[in-house]
């Protein structure tokens, strides 16, 4: 039996729980298991909602409703709908909560019972997440998951799908270890994670009975965890309350089998189930649209620092091949999803191609007309970013401070450019760690899976992860760029 046909085998009459199913790597999931093995059970989906209906409704809304779903639909014709029926069951719920916040004891027993792989994809994205939402769902949902898989009466496998910068801003090669608990990035002392979820929810307290309003509640719980991750070596809440629920996870696992993913920056599709999806505006993305809509005129990075990205179906793939080998294997395997070690990228392309795709095919604005991109200016380094603000921004920032003041006042709320300037600044200073990124990110542990599915032949069956076969300039100038066009302008 060759590797495909033990994907396949494994797939066939599976149960599987997987959380986070609204984002974009949980739709490529749900959708790349659909589409390869039709005859898997059930897939539980985990989402966040008040009852059943609302969970209904967001899978119609944010899964199979989009139109990564297409190619599926044309497989099973007028039977789609009946099919995802006897497939697909939506659960209310939350990792954030214990139980997994599965209300209806019926559906919580049959899904233990049932589940035999749990993927767990729920995670607060957002680099300057509120401190307690991202460690109830980032940190404390991990083990809540874990919890759940220890509840089940056959779990042959947890999957967690974590991120490679978990590392923070560590230079030269990364490996793929475990974190201990309490270990932090620069050495301080130990961190202890209760009392991180401790300080969160007495903050929250004293904000509370302060009578805050909900916008001061909301800066003050996202400068917490800022100033708290930074306080450890992180440079954000993201990474950082992501980086302690591997923690949880591995000082909790007891006798479950664990496997970790530690995806790099996610691209739109290479090849699954067509090119260039991509739901939402990822990091990288976020440059790209500003300089297609005229609105950002800079880009920055340097040729020494390593731009690490993967597209997001080959992440899928990664998963899936992870969870077949690790299943019932009684251990913690950690794989590093990236780009660096095989293919890198120079990150000053990302000028290159954005320019020459503009130039050639510029978007056209609300007025009609066409957006005549110009060529964008590189900063290096963040100082010679600063300067370029202060110099082209010096007067209206001297103005904005009074505008802003006298806005406060009379109005409650800040100017919207100086909101705007605040905006891009802040938006710089929490990517920059990304941006000038100097790691490579080793992936043994994901090399020896690429070899065994190599060896098989299934990697070119629809289960290619392997970074190397990317030709960076045909994917950005031909895939990413216009399916970032399509899906996401």
């Amino acid at each position: 039996m060759d590797q495909l046909d033990i994907i396949l085998k494994f797939l066939k009459k599976r149960s599987i729980l997987i959380t986070g199913s609204t984002g974009f790597l949980g739709n490529l999931f749900v959708e790349k298991v659909l589409r390869v093995q039709p005859e898997v059970q059930r897939l539980f989906l985990l989402i966040r909602a008040a009852d059943s209906q609302t969970a209904m409704q967001r899978l119609r809304d944010e899964v199979i409703g989009k139109e990564l779903f297409k190619t599926l639909r044309e497989m099973h014709g007028t039977g789609f709908e009946a099919f995802l029926s006897e497939r697909i069951i939506p659960v209310a719920g939350s990792i954030a909560c214990e139980n997994l916040g599965i209300a209806d004891s019926k559906t919580r027993e049959e899904m233990l019972r049932e589940i035999t792989v749990i993927v767990n994809f729920a995670a607060t994205t957002n680099f300057y997440a509120r401190y307690d939402a991202a460690l109830f769902t980032n940190t404390l949902g991990a083990k809540h998951v874990l919890d759940f898989a220890k509840k089940c009466a056959r779990p042959d496998i947890v999957v967690h799908v974590s991120t490679a910068y978990v590392c923070g801003e560590k230079c030269g090669l990364v490996e793929e270890k475990p974190f201990r608990v309490g270990e932090t990035l620069n050495g301080s002392s130990d961190l202890d994670i209760k009392q991180e979820i401790d300080l969160a929810n007495e903050t929250l307290e004293q904000l509370r009975s302060r009578k805050a309003t909900n916008e001061d509640e909301k800066v003050a719980m996202k400068e917490l965890g800022l100033t708290r991750a930074r306080m450890y070596g992180w440079p954000n809440t993201y990474v950082f309350t992501k980086a302690l629920g591997e923690m949880l996870i591995g000082d909790n696992k007891e006798n479950i089998p664990v496997a970790i993913i530690r995806p790099t920056i996610i691209t739109s599709t290479y090849k699954e189930p067509f090119p260039g999806w991509v739901d939402g505006i990822r990091t990288i993305d976020h440059m790209f649209i500003g300089y297609g809509k005229g609105k950002v005129r800079c880009f920055l990075g340097k040729s020494e620092c390593t731009l690490d990205l993967i597209p997001g179906d080959m992440v899928v793939n990664t998963i899936i091949m992870a969870m077949v080998a690790n299943a019932n294997q009684l251990s913690q395997a950690i794989y590093h999803v990236g780009s660096s070690m095989r293919n890198p990228l120079n990150p000053l392309k990302l000028k290159q191609y954005g320019h020459s795709y503009f130039s050639n095919h510029p978007w056209i604005g609300r007025d009609g007309k066409a957006v005549m991109v110009r060529e964008p200016i590189v900063f290096t380094k963040m100082d010679s970013f600063y300067r370029y603000m202060n110099t082209h921004y010096v007067l209206p920032f001297k103005v904005l401070q009074l505008l802003n003041t006298v806005c406060c006042q009379h109005f409650g709320h800040c100017s919207r450019m100086n909101r705007n300037i605040n905006s891009a600044i802040q938006f710089v200073e929490l990517y920059k760690s990304y941006i000038f990124f100097t790691g490579t990110f080793d992936d043994l542990n994901t090399q020896r899976l690429r070899a065994v599915a190599r060896e098989a032949g299934a990697g070119a069956d629809g289960f290619n992860f392997d970074p190397k076969c990317i030709d960076w300039d045909d994917y950005f100038m031909n895939t990413h760029i216009p399916g970032l066009v399509k899906f996401a302008f």
